[in-house]
């Protein structure tokens, strides 16, 4: 099913302002209350978006939300005057548009933080997973309106500290221009991937990340910090761990970005240089700032909490593993599954080149990796399946694969994996 090559299209019309100009932002209950009957009185699909503060505080709330119906024009809300609870001053916007069908670009980023405002949709359709499914090589909202529309849409503020108030008028632009041609866009997704036999794909998918529950905090976090790869010792590790804590502590309460209060690269260093009082500590970069001074105390407490702890309760060097090991070690302790494995691989390959669907779509690399390390019951015994891909689809179910997924990777995947049962 391949796709019209991408650099056959012709030069795109800049998009450098909304069509009915940028409007006015609504912030109170009253502007609630009317943008709810303007909503309730339009046609069709609700184009969604949603402006956050990433890099800059530490929750994932929206700051501002873009929303465009047919019939309706373009509204934007900010729900940050609204009280201390917003979700019910939103409650009217939320009984006008819940109903609707959502289309956003890239939902999954959105949905949480529009969630924590009462704001959920009962139907869904995202631009970006479409284009996915489609084939597209580019799917960013600028390269798939060029793609499909025509239109340049040019970007700019998508990194901006959002929680800025007032917020600049390009800004204000910018976000309106995300919703301009949202519609237009799921439109040309759509008959593209319903021409492509695509359809029922990502009405599943869609409905998959409507419906995906927050992810749970993953455990060891403070693992993930950047350098942490040089340390060499136990004692180390527990420092960083004690400084990510406190760190991550202040960040929330005052719902500024970690990396703002205290940026990684500080972090390992006090662990090498392990400070005995807030003098040294000061010495090392970064501490002795302006905006670090007034925390020395906190860190300094953190450090002296790694040092006093037991070695029993020092953190491992490796880091914990809930699955199978990292691919390159596979080779060494288990041949057989690595073997699997590029079995596995090599048939996702062809699945994906046939139908034009990236490899990480038709199903997740982690799902595939479990499957291939000890995943069925006759890997860990050596014996034979009787029913290789009634083995596969149990397992690629339990592990949340969706039909259209099962349906077009267990026969070959079970192939891959049981090249020796019966066909």
């Amino acid at each position: 099913m391949p796709v019209a090559d991408e650099s056959e299209q012709s030069a795109a019309i800049p998009l450098l302002a909304p069509a009915d100009g940028v409007p006015p932002v609504l912030a109170t209950a009253d502007d609630i209350a009317h943008a709810a009957t303007r909503l309730a009185a339009g046609t069709g699909s609700l184009a969604v978006d949603a402006e956050r503060a990433s890099g800059f505080r530490y929750s994932n709330r929206a700051y501002l939300i873009q929303l465009r119906r047919n019939g309706s024009g373009t509204i934007l809300i900010d729900p940050i005057p609204l009280g201390p609870d917003p979700a019910a001053a939103l409650a009217p916007l939320a009984a006008a548009i819940n109903g609707l069908e959502w289309v956003l670009h890239s939902a999954d980023q959105d949905l949480p933080g529009l969630a924590e405002l009462g704001l959920r949709p009962e139907r869904l359709f995202d631009t970006e997973l479409g284009g996915r499914l489609a084939g597209l090589e580019r799917v960013g909202l600028a390269a798939m309106v060029e793609r499909l529309l025509g239109r340049e849409l040019r970007k700019g503020h998508g990194a901006a500290d959002w929680s800025t108030r007032p917020l600049p008028d390009d800004w204000l632009n910018y976000a309106a221009l995300d919703v301009e041609l949202l519609l237009e866009l799921r439109d040309e997704v759509a008959v593209t991937l319903d021409e492509q036999h695509k359809t029922e794909w990502a009405a599943q998918e869609f409905e998959h990340v409507r419906t995906l529950d927050p992810s749970p905090p993953k455990a060891d976090r403070w693992r993930r910090t950047s350098g942490i790869h040089t340390l060499r010792r136990a004692r180390q590790l527990a420092t960083v761990r004690e400084l990510w804590i406190a760190r991550d502590r202040l960040a929330r309460e005052r719902d500024i970005a970690p990396a703002r209060i205290l940026p990684d690269s500080a972090i390992v260093a006090a662990a090498v240089a392990d400070p005995k009082s807030i003098g040294q500590l000061r010495a090392l970069p970064v501490f002795g700032g302006p905006r670090q001074r007034r925390y020395s105390r906190e860190w300094l407490g953190a450090v002296e909490r790694a040092r006093a702890l037991p070695d029993s309760e020092l953190p491992p060097m490796a880091q914990p593993y809930d699955g199978p090991p990292p691919v390159n070690r596979w080779e060494r302790r288990d041949p057989a599954a690595s073997a699997r494995l590029t079995a596995a691989r090599a048939a996702m390959a062809a699945l994906s080149q046939n139908y034009a669907v990236p490899v990480e779509n038709l199903l997740t690399p982690d799902l595939l990796r479990r499957l291939c390390w000890d995943g069925l019951p006759e890997f860990r015994s050596g014996a034979t399946s009787r029913d290789p891909e009634g083995a596969v689809d149990g397992f690629l179910k339990n592990g949340g694969a969706r039909p259209w997924q099962r349906d077009l990777t267990v026969p070959p995947l079970a192939a891959a994996l049981f090249p020796a049962a019966p066909a």
